[in-house]
C-alpha cells in the first residue's frame, strides 16, 4: 500500500514539473506580443498596389510611298518641294520617294503600267487616264475627293478638269485652264528694229532680220511632241477656232482647208528658218536657255513660264498674240487661244499596298501644289480656291493675260488632253516631222487622216 502511495506521489510530481516547464517556455511569446495595437484599425483595408502603367499610343505606322511627278524646273520643283514640306507636318509618318517624270510624253509611265510597276502616286494626263481606265491601272477617287473636302474647293470653271467624261474622278488636278504663249525678247526686237508680228508675212520678215543678225528667230523644244502640236494648233486656230480639239472630237477632218493651210504655213516658216537647226532633238532646258540668254528672239511654251522668264529677263520679256494670215483675222484671233484643260493631275495605283492612304496624300499634294503656284509662282490659273495671298504681285505678263481672259471665247486642247490616243501619237509625231524642211504638208495631212480612220 505504501508503495502505491509513493508511486502516485511520484507521478503527481512529474506532472507538476511538466506544467511548470511548459509555462516557462510560453512566457517569452506572451511578453513580446504587442499590447498597444489600436483597436479602431480597419481590418478590411486592401493592400496597397502600384497605379496601372498606361501603354503609349504608337501612332500610325511609318509608310514610304513612291511617286512619279514632274520635277524639272522652278515651275515644278518649287510647288512640289512646298507640298512635301507641308506633307511632313500633316502626315509625319509618310515619306515620299520621288522619281522625276521623264520628258517623254508619258511613254515611261505607260511602260510602268504595262509591266506592273506603277508607283503608288503618279502624275497623269487625259490620254493615260483613258488607257488606264481600260487596263485597271488607275483608282477611282470619288469617295476620297468628297471625304477630304477636295471637291468643294474646286473652282466651278475647273470642274471640267476634275471630272472625266464618264463622271468619275481619276486624278486630283492642280492646274486650271492654261494657254499656249509665244514669248518675245523686247530688247532684241528693239535693237533689230523688228515690230511684233501681226501677220505671217510680218513673221517671215522678222525671221529674215534675226537670221541676218545671227539670232535664232524662235526656240522650241521639239524633242517633246506636245509643243510641236501646240505650234501647229496656234496656226490652225487662225483659220478654225476648233484647232486640234475639233479633230480629236471627230468634228473635223485633216483634209479641211484650215488644217491643210496650217500645215503649209508651218512648213513655210520652217523652211524660212523659224527654229534652231537642232529643233527636233532640243529638250526643254536647252530651248529655254537659248531664249533666256538672248540667243533666240522668241520662245513658245505655256503661260506657266511667265514667272521664270520675268525673273531672268525682267521688263525685257513679253508675250504676243498669235500672228495670222491678215490684219483682220489677227484682231479677231485675239479671243481665240490654243491650250485648254482636261482631267489630269495626281493619280493613284489601285494595286498599291497603301492605296487609300496614297489617295489622301495625292489630294493633299494637289491642294498644296495649288497654294504654291499662287503664293510662290505668281499664277492664279489653278484648279482650287486655296485662299492664299501671293508673296509678290503677279508678273506684268500674267496681269496682261488676266485682263484678256474674260474676253476669250474659244480655247482648244493641249496634246496631253486629247482623248483619241492614236490621233495624239500621230499628231505629235507628224508635227515633229514638220520641223524638218523636207517633210511635205501633203505627207503630214495623209498621216493624220490615216490615224483618225
Amino acid at each position: 500500500m505504501m508503495k502505491i502511495k509513493r508511486y502516485v506521489c511520484l507521478v503527481v510530481s512529474l506532472v507538476l514539473c511538466f506544467c511548470l516547464f511548459a509555462g516557462c517556455s510560453d512566457s517569452p511569446a506572451e511578453t513580446n506580443a504587442p499590447t498597444d495595437t489600436p483597436t479602431d484599425t480597419p481590418t478590411d483595408t486592401p493592400p496597397a498596389t502600384d497605379p496601372p502603367v498606361e501603354t503609349p499610343d504608337p501612332g500610325p505606322e511609318d509608310v514610304t510611298l513612291s511617286i512619279y511627278a514632274q520635277y524639272a524646273d522652278d515651275d515644278t520643283k518649287v510647288p512640289y518641294d512646298y507640298a512635301v514640306e507641308q506633307l511632313a507636318v500633316a502626315y509625319p509618318h509618310v515619306t515620299l520617294q520621288l522619281e522625276p517624270q521623264a520628258q517623254d510624253d508619258g511613254q515611261k509611265l505607260m511602260t510602268y503600267a504595262a509591266t506592273g510597276n506603277l508607283p503608288d502616286i503618279y502624275q497623269v494626263a487625259l490620254a493615260q487616264i483613258e488607257n488606264f481606265k481600260t487596263s485597271g491601272n488607275i483608282m477611282v477617287l470619288n469617295d476620297v475627293a468628297a471625304s477630304t473636302g477636295f471637291t468643294d474647293k474646286v473652282f466651278e470653271s475647273a470642274k471640267n478638269i476634275l471630272y472625266n467624261e464618264d463622271g468619275n474622278i481619276y486624278a486630283f488636278p492642280y492646274a486650271g485652264n492654261e494657254y499656249v504663249v509665244i514669248y518675245y525678247n523686247k530688247a532684241l526686237f528693239t535693237e533689230n528694229n523688228v515690230e511684233v508680228p501681226k501677220t505671217f508675212d510680218d513673221l517671215l520678215a522678222a525671221i529674215a532680220t534675226f537670221k541676218a543678225a545671227d539670232i535664232i528667230p524662235m526656240s522650241i523644244f521639239g524633242a517633246e511632241g506636245w509643243i510641236t502640236a501646240a505650234m501647229y494648233d496656234t496656226i490652225a486656230t487662225r483659220w478654225d477656232a476648233g484647232g486640234i480639239a475639233k479633230l480629236d472630237d471627230g468634228a473635223g477632218k485633216p483634209t479641211e482647208d484650215a488644217y491643210v493651210k496650217a500645215a503649209e504655213m508651218m512648213n513655210t516658216l520652217v523652211k524660212a528658218g523659224l527654229f534652231q537647226a537642232s529643233a527636233t532633238s532640243t529638250n526643254y532646258d536647252q530651248a529655254s536657255e537659248l531664249f533666256l540668254t538672248g540667243k533666240a528672239a522668241m520662245f513658245i511654251n505655256g503661260q506657266w513660264y511667265m514667272t521664270d522668264a520675268t525673273d531672268e529677263m525682267g521688263d525685257n520679256v513679253d508675250w504676243m498674240y498669235y500672228p495670222s494670215y491678215d490684219a483682220a483675222s489677227y484682231e479677231a484671233g485675239k479671243i481665240v487661244w490654243s491650250g485648254g484643260g482636261a482631267a489630269a493631275g495626281y493619280a493613284v495605283n489601285p494595286n498599291s499596298e497603301h492605296a487609300q492612304l496614297a489617295a489622301e496624300v495625292a489630294a493633299f499634294l494637289s491642294e498644296k501644289y495649288c497654294e504654291a503656284k499662287v503664293k510662290l509662282r505668281g499664277t492664279p490659273l489653278v484648279a482650287l480656291d486655296v485662299n492664299v495671298t501671293p508673296d509678290k504681285p503677279f508678273p506684268a505678263m500674267m496681269q496682261k493675260l488676266q485682263a484678256d481672259m474674260p474676253n476669250i471665247t474659244s480655247i482648244t486642247k493641249f496634246a496631253w488632253h486629247l482623248t483619241n490616243p492614236t490621233f495624239k501619237t500621230a499628231l505629235e509625231d507628224q508635227t515633229k516631222y514638220l520641223l524638218t524642211p523636207d517633210y511635205s504638208p501633203e505627207e503630214f495631212i495623209s498621216e493624220l487622216e490615216s490615224a483618225l480612220q
